[in-house]
This record gives structure tokens, C-alpha cells and sequence, in this order.
């Protein structure tokens, strides 16, 4: 019966160094993507704190979607801007966190960061708060977002 075993394990072994061999080999880059999008996430607000669009429009792809609750995605070279504006001029966003709670994925040009967000305003009053996916594709530039969804915790 432990002749048995042993065949199984021995069969098994080559494909189970394979799998952590591949694992092992994708690490660098999972490990590489969640360093910049916590960097990212780090000074995303700064942009409302500072009222710089830049800072924020450079978070994500020119190829990007932006996909707010209650509103049409805005996708495309512009997308970030026009959400920029709107957040910044219209809602009043002047600062926030976020909470990464997952990032899923193996670095190949692609990752998905799942988390929270909450928004405050110019008196640091928290006014908003919610959940978020995230497709992170990697550029030229390095880690962009590229497809930004978000949904509030308010209800109406």
C-alpha cells in the first residue's frame, strides 16, 4: 500500500515543481504591480488636495474607462480629465483613502485590485465611502489603471 503512495507522489511531483516553478516565476511581477498601485494609490488624492489634474490624470491608461455609479463610462484620452473636473468642480472631492483589500492576477500585463474607498471634502468630512474594482494594465508608463469601476455604500 505505501509502494502505491510513493508511485502517485512521484507521478504527481512533476507537475506540482511546475506549478510553484511557474508561480515562482510570475512573483516578481505580481510583486512589482501591487508595489505600484499602492505607490498610486498613495498620491492619487494629492491631485484634489493640490487641485492638480495632473497628478491624477497620470494614475491612469489614455486608453482608460472610468466607469462612476448613476453616470456613462467616460473612456478614452480625455476620460480622466473629464472625471477629474467633475469630481473636483462639482462633487467637491478634495481628499481620500483607499484600502486595498486584494489584487488578483500574475503580472501579465494585467492585475485587478479590489478594495474600499472613502471621499471627504474641503472641511475633511467624510461625505462618501464605498467599494472598488480596478484593471490595472501595465504601459510603457508602468502600472495605469485602465478600467476604474466604483460604487457608493450610500444607497438612495
Amino acid at each position: 500500500m505505501k509502494r502505491k503512495h510513493r508511485h502517485i507522489i512521484l507521478l504527481l511531483f512533476p507537475v506540482l515543481f511546475g506549478f510553484f516553478n511557474t508561480y515562482a516565476q510570475q512573483l516578481p511581477e505580481i510583486v512589482a504591480a501591487k508595489a505600484a498601485i499602492a505607490h498610486s494609490n498613495s498620491i492619487y488624492f494629492e491631485a484634489f488636495a493640490k487641485g492638480d489634474s495632473a497628478i491624477f490624470i497620470n494614475r491612469y491608461a489614455k486608453d482608460c474607462c472610468i466607469m462612476a455609479p448613476d453616470a456613462p463610462p467616460l473612456c478614452g484620452a480625455d476620460a480622466a480629465l473629464q472625471f477629474f473636473r467633475i469630481a473636483y468642480y462639482q462633487i467637491g472631492l478634495r481628499n481620500g483613502k483607499f484600502t486595498t483589500t486584494n489584487v488578483y492576477g500574475n503580472g501579465d500585463g494585467y492585475v485587478t485590485e479590489e478594495g474600499l474607498w472613502e471621499s471627504f471634502d474641503a472641511n475633511n468630512v467624510r461625505f462618501d465611502n464605498g467599494k472598488f474594482l480596478v484593471l490595472w494594465k501595465k504601459t510603457a508608463d508602468g502600472w495605469k489603471m485602465y478600467r476604474d469601476s466604483f460604487s457608493s455604500n450610500r444607497g438612495k
